[in-house]
């Protein structure tokens, strides 16, 4: 993996956004968290006031054949049919991302089937699925190394393009098995505690759920101190290229919004690799799956929205970027006191 040199957050920019807010024509703190987002986001860009007129999602689809044991409401067919829709424009990413202005890639980097007969879809595919993570590991270290350089290399493309505003989205049948495993390992919670229902399933289908996901972590024993070995033991290649992009995007200063529970599994995995990366993702929602605000208490990093989502994609992520947008707008529109002519 050709490894980013990720810059510091910059403490410096992150105070001049402080002394400007301090300075605006309103009740100091008055905008609450939409304060506190507009500081870490230009500590994280260096810039006092920074925009964002070029945003995107960056979508990596995969499947997982723990999803065989019927631990998901639908089958891998699913992920190819969806794949499909998001290159049709039919998603519910696609209308968020319409909504927030902002473009979406979508990234074959382990789906079980080629498609080969349609277009706007990136070709990166590392495997062919990942493996049943309860029977073996789920990549070999290789695989898994190169699932994170092809984020890596996403987000180099992006910023070249112009991008200033991230997220990474994920579209993948059994996702959730890997990132409650991935969640369990880190942060050591018990498999029941972090698993959920997914994309629907029964409360007896979630118990089966949590027992494959405990026996594949006794099977492969994970190594907790590294990232990498969790990723390929019990991860999942849209897991390893959503921390790539997290990676790959820090190195050129570029905000990532952390989506859901499958992003805050990557997130964790990115951070295990680079702790410094913490201060440059942005948490968006707070996810109906349990794991969710498990992994994300542990990383570190605060969520802005509740409204009990769950979908993945992205979706929660996107709706943030108006969010991000307005709370840019305080510091670049805003009048200070003194050029009101008000002295307190």
């Amino acid at each position: 993996m050709n490894t980013p040199i990720i810059p510091p957050f910059s403490d410096e920019a992150a105070k001049a956004a402080q002394r400007r807010l301090d300075s605006l024509a309103k009740v100091p703190g008055s905008l609450g968290k939409l304060e506190e987002l507009a500081i870490q986001l230009a500590g994280i860009t260096g810039k006092e006031r920074p925009s964002f007129p070029h945003k995107g999602v960056v979508l990596f689809a995969a499947d997982h054949d723990i999803a065989l044991h019927g631990v998901s409401a639908t089958g891998q067919e699913i992920t190819t049919l969806q794949v499909r829709n998001f290159l049709g424009g039919g998603g519910t990413i696609n209308a968020f991302c319409r909504n927030a202005g902002a473009d979406l890639t979508v990234v074959d980097v382990g789906m079980k089937q080629d498609l080969d007969d349609v277009e706007g879809l990136v070709r990166r595919k590392v495997v062919h699925a990942a493996r049943d993570f309860s029977e073996g590991p789920a990549m070999t270290r290789d695989e898994a190394l190169a699932c994170l350089q092809t984020g890596i290399d996403m987000a180099r493309e992006a910023a070249n393009r112009g991008v200033s505003l991230l997220a990474a989205g994920e579209m993948g049948i059994g996702n959730t098995s890997p990132s409650s495993a991935i969640t369990a390992v880190l942060t050591g919670t018990p498999v029941e505690e972090v698993t959920g229902i997914g994309s629907g399933i029964s409360p007896q289908k979630v118990q089966y759920k949590a027992e494959l996901i405990r026996r594949g972590i006794e099977r492969n024993q994970p190594d907790p101190a590294d990232a990498v070995d969790v990723l390929a033991k019990v991860g999942g290649p849209e897991i390893g290229a959503m921390a790539g992009l997290m990676l790959g995007a820090a190195e050129q200063r570029i905000p990532v919004v952390v989506d859901g529970f499958i992003a805050g599994a990557a997130a964790a995995i990115a951070i295990g690799l680079h702790p410094g990366i913490r201060r440059m993702l942005v948490g968006s929602h707070a996810s109906f799956e349990p794991g969710h605000r498990i992994i994300m208490h542990h990383i570190g990093i605060p969520t802005y929205l509740d409204l009990g989502l769950r979908l993945g994609e992205g979706t929660g992520a996107a709706l943030l970027f108006p969010i991000i947008d307005a709370s840019v707008r305080i510091l670049t529109e805003m009048r200070t006191l003194e050029e009101l002519g008000i002295a307190l």
